[in-house]
Order: C-alpha cells, then structure tokens, then sequence
C-alpha cells in the first residue's frame, strides 16, 4: 500500500462522529463479521491503488453513505449485489463481503450500477461525507450530514482529488453538487435517481459518457 493510501484510509478509520456509524472503524454487533472493519479497510486501500494504477478519469460523488450500501461494503454507491460488478469495473480487483448473511441490496446502488455497467471505462465512486450519518438510536436510518459534519470530513474530498487527478467529477444530486461545489471543487452535476430522477438520471449519464437510450423500470416506483 502505498504512504498516500494508507494515510487517507487510517485517518478516516479515526474519525468519530455522534450518530455517525464508521465503517472502517466500527464493527455491527447485528451483521457484521468479526473483522469487519479490516475488510472494508482493505476495500477502500485496494480501491484507491488500482484507480491510480487504472488511471482512473472521473469520480463520480454522491451525499453519504446509506444503511443498506456503503455502510456494508466501506464502497460508496456499492451495495453487497454488486460486490462482483465493482470486482469486474476494477478489472478483477478482489473485494470482500464484510458482514454475515445474504446480500443486501439497494435501490440507488442498483441503478448507479446499470450505468456503470454500460461504460468502458473504471469510475472511483466516492461520497462528500464518507461515512453513515443516521437518526440518533436508528442506527439502520439513514439522513443527510451536518454541515458540521461535512467539515469535519471535508480533507478527505481533497486527498482523493489530489491522489486520482480526475479529469471529470459529476456530482449525483442537488446535496452532493451543494457539498463539493462548498468545498471548492468543480463537477458536473447529475440528478440523483430516486425520488423521482431514475430517467433523468440515466439520460444525463448517457448524455455525458455518449451511451445510446435505454430505459429500464423505475426501481423507486416498486416495492422494497
């Protein structure tokens, strides 16, 4: 691992927030494994190094990480359903499940991952606040960090920009391009898919990446 990498990835295993789950620091007593933290710790380091060695080009941001998805798997944007996907993005990167039981999915991650899918190229995934903000004794809730909080994580933005370079960053939704543009770095932003935005947001990622249409069911229209 390289100094840079093991810098970033043990500084954020330090930070410690109320109401504010850790992933790289922190293990569930309801679903995860007992090396919980170490996995999503080698996820994260594994990540970074091969985006730099892959010469990755864009990050794609989005607000924090959410109970079902990153608090899993330490991968922004990534729930358990796709741990084979990111494997495959990263050309045959090797990430490991950290918590017991069956997958989890997650709705969002879902269709980020279609369009991921579709592209010929690896994106590092990242979110403006990297950690699991929820509602105090929720810790399975999910809720938009603080400003505060946002501060307090604000070096991390900026360690990945320096290390990766990226030529392109496209911010997923309104909170997000809020964030990043507060923290002084530049991105395209792009509709998040729930709520409502599924459509949109796949059409601006085909816009930006040259992709022909293709529409799939909205996935927040349908049961959970």
């Amino acid at each position: 691992m390289s100094a840079a990498v093991d810098a970033i990835v043990q500084a954020l295993s330090s930070v410690e927030l109320e109401n504010v789950f850790n992933p790289y620091a922190e293990r569930c007593p309801l679903h995860d494994r007992s090396d919980a933290p170490r996995r999503r710790q080698q996820n994260l380091a594994m990540s970074l190094e091969t985006a730099v060695d892959l010469k990755v080009r864009t990050i794609w941001i989005a607000r924090d990480l959410g109970y079902r998805g990153g608090r899993r798997t330490g991968l922004a944007l990534t729930d358990e359903v796709h741990l084979d996907s990111y494997s495959v993005l990263f050309q045959g990167l090797r990430v490991a499940k950290a918590t017991k039981g069956p997958a989890i999915g997650e709705r969002t991650a879902t269709v980020i991952w279609q369009m991921l899918q579709r592209l010929a190229e690896p994106v590092f995934l990242w979110n403006v606040f990297p950690l699991h903000p929820h509602e105090p004794g929720a810790p399975m809730s999910n809720r938009c960090h603080t400003r505060r909080e946002r501060q307090a994580c604000a070096r991390f933005l900026h360690d990945i920009m320096d290390l990766l370079q990226p030529e392109t960053v496209i911010a997923i939704g309104g909170d997000a391009h809020r964030a990043v543009d507060e923290l002084g770095v530049s991105a395209i932003q792009v509709r998040h898919p729930s709520y409502g935005g599924q459509n949109t947001f796949i059409a601006q990622i085909e816009q930006a990446y040259a992709l022909p249409p293709c529409r799939t069911p909205d996935l927040f229209t349908q049961p959970a």
